[in-house]
């Protein structure tokens, strides 16, 4: 028995049209072709490895000379009307010469001679072109039939002249769907796991499955089990898989180190675990919508089994899971310890962050967010009650006096003293007066620091128009007093909120040509005591050199006042012009601009501690130049930043970033 044996993919390779799996599309075309009288002098097989291109050439070769069945297809070669060649060994000038001579001889039997090249990509471009002439006008007895796995290899100007067509894969139920039935023929007992098995290992290709068969049938015997098929191929079941997938999502590591252990020892090849382990998490993506399950190639009981293993991952986490294995696929076949590569992996998807984790942390930061902008509104009506309290309370104590009257010229001295008074020059009883004034309100309140300040510098200004009105024995107008008072270098809470310059601009309305007569002569006079004078450092700076000088005493007051990102931002950029009021600074990156925008108005008024006016930051992005020798690498500068905002290392260890390097 022993010596007659034939394997499965000889003994089951298909005689007629009818018989050849999955390539019904060549099959019709080509039995058409036949009932018609169509037949093409020339035609050329293409596809992937066993999926019959071969046996359709001899199928043809068959039903154009009507060879009767009894002869196999394999003894077709023997006879004179059937010429087939194997390019593989025969590729050289000299074959293709003595082809050509074949092909003068006509039949001796049936209507057509036909020549079968297989592989004909293996050919060499000077046998293809001494075939190209006899191939595009052939006798009208000779058809040639070529068969390929890789067309992009044959000649353009052969391809010019055939028929060509394509073969495609073989789907896994169609390969089940046949082994059934040649298992059923040879009385061999297999359940329907091993055959899906055997289906998706053999890769589109019913030859390939033909000889697994073959081999599991030694192995086993006529009954077929999955746990023994799997130790007979060495493969990866689908039962380790599912192993991993729950030791990652448990998050047990001793059960994924275990678990590879125990592969190596078994003999499974890392790289191919990882190709079987990419086609899973792939299948549990699809599973998580299961009106798409007919995308999974396995059986009824394999696609319940990743239905339920599915609803344990997210999608996010079923996507960040393959994009680790796939890159992890790429790269281990080039390391030098896979083992350990492989044991990375496995931690890494075990400790990471899952993302509903994330998305916990994210509604949080949300949640905090909008409690920052959106204060308690009780405790924003008891500051609103307190203010008004207050200011009431300001008006009875007599800070406003209602029986003064006062000129526009006495006006124009009463701004100036109070600029004067603002920068400096109170004296040391009202001064003491109004540093109790502030701490009482800051305390008894609990209002914002700008609006405590915006109250001391009202109430000063009304103190040094009532010393003015003192002098000159006239009575001011209250309403123009309050709003001037108001209006003077005051911000509200939704300047600072929205980010609104403060400058110390005060607005006016536009005065009549004698007002504006007076206040020029006034304030020439203004500004001939202030350029002799302590409070009017700010007035004196007329270019940058003047600015840079004063530079350092802000830098001091900024490392005090301010954190510490902030600080080395500032300490980083240059001075690169003053425009009036506008200062341009020289930054080399967007974040400093983000940093500078973001905290403009606490920078300009710290500036204005030390120059007297408020001055508009404006940044400019240059790459300022560096020394070469003192280059980093990407990996450095963050661990120096990171020295320097002990901050990164917590958002680091948050989220679990990682820094490639």
């Amino acid at each position: 028995m022993a010596d007659n044996y034939r394997a499965l993919t000889r003994t089951y390779r298909p005689q007629v049209f009818e018989d050849i799996v999955s390539q019904e599309h060549v099959s019709s075309t080509l039995r058409n072709a036949i009932a018609q009288n169509r037949l093409s002098h020339a035609y050329m097989f293409c596809g992937p490895r066993g999926v019959g291109k071969t046996t359709m050439a001899r199928v043809l070769a068959r039903s154009i000379n009507q060879i009767d069945e009894t002869v196999d297809g394999e003894s077709l070669s023997q006879t004179l009307n059937v010429v087939e060649i194997d390019a593989a060994s025969n590729n050289k000038v000299e074959d293709i010469h003595h082809l050509r001579e074949i092909v003068r001889i006509p039949p001796q039997s049936g209507r057509y001679k036909i020549f079968i090249i297989d592989e004909v990509h293996m050919l060499s471009k000077a046998a293809f072109n001494a075939l190209l002439k006899t191939l595009e006008e052939p006798p009208p007895h000779a058809i040639f039939i070529f068969a390929t796995t890789e067309p992009h290899k044959v000649l353009p100007t052969i391809l010019s002249r055939v028929q060509r067509f394509d073969f495609k894969r073989i789907s896994v139920d169609e390969i089940v769907a046949r082994l059934q039935v040649i298992c059923k023929n040879e009385g061999i007992d297999i359940d329907n796991e091993s055959l899906h098995t055997i289906a998706k290992k053999a890769d589109g290709a019913l030859r390939d499955a033909l000889g697994l068969m073959d081999q599991a049938i030694a192995f086993c015997g006529t009954k077929i089990e999955y746990k023994h098929l799997i130790e007979a191929l060495n493969i990866v079941g689908n039962d380790q898989l599912f192993e991993f997938t729950k030791a990652v999502s448990d998050r047990d590591s001793d059960t994924g180190l275990k678990l590879i252990d125990r592969l190596l020892k078994d003999g499974i090849d890392i790289q191919e675990f990882l190709v079987s382990l990419t086609g899973h998490i792939r299948n549990l993506y699809v599973a998580k919508q299961s009106e798409r399950m007919y995308l999974v190639e396995a059986t009824s009981e394999t696609k319940n089994r990743y239905i339920d293993t599915a609803k344990i991952f997210t999608e996010n986490d079923l996507m960040r899971t393959l994009h680790l294995v796939s890159e992890a696929q790429m790269k281990i076949r080039d390391v030098q310890q896979p083992r350990v590569h492989f044991e990375i992996l496995m931690l890494k998807l075990i400790h990471m962050g899952r993302s509903k984790e994330v998305h916990q942390l994210l509604e949080g930061l949300d949640q905090l967010k909008k409690k920052i902008k959106n204060p308690d509104p009780d405790l924003k009506n008891s500051e609103h009650l307190s203010e008004r309290d207050q200011t009431s309370e300001e008006k009875s104590d007599g800070v406003i006096n209602s029986e003064s009257v006062q000129t526009p010229n006495s006006i124009s001295e009463g701004r100036s003293s109070t600029a004067i008074e603002r920068k400096g020059r109170h004296s040391s009883s009202d001064k003491a007066e109004s540093e109790k004034r502030f701490n009482d309100k800051s305390s008894d309140n609990g209002r914002p620091h700008d609006q405590n300040e915006n109250r001391l510098s009202t109430t000063t200004e009304n103190n040094s128009i009532e010393n003015s009105n003192d002098e000159s024995g006239s009575k001011p107008d209250i309403k123009s007093s309050i709003s001037e008072s108001k209006n003077h270098d005051v911000a509200t809470d939704d300047d600072h909120f929205m980010g609104r310059p403060r400058l110390g601009i005060e607005k006016k309305e536009q005065p009549s040509e004698q007002t504006q007569e007076q206040d020029q002569g006034q304030s020439e006079e203004n500004e001939g005591s202030l350029n002799g004078g302590e409070a009017g450092i700010g007035i004196q700076l007329k270019n940058i050199e003047e600015l840079e000088k004063r530079w350092p005493e802000y830098l001091t007051i900024l490392e005090q006042k301010v954190s510490k990102t902030i600080y080395h931002q500032i300490e980083n950029v240059q001075l690169k012009d003053l425009n009036g009021t506008e200062l341009i600074l020289s930054v080399n990156n967007v974040f400093a601009v983000n940093i500078v925008e973001e905290n403009k108005n606490e920078l300009s008024e710290l500036l204005k501690e030390v120059v007297g006016i408020h001055i508009r930051f404006k940044c400019v992005v240059e790459r300022q130049k560096t020394d070469k020798s003192e280059s980093t690498s990407p990996y450095e500068r963050f661990k120096e930043v990171q020295k320097k905002d002990p901050h990164l290392s917590t958002i680091v260890e948050l989220f679990g970033a990682e820094v490639e390097y």
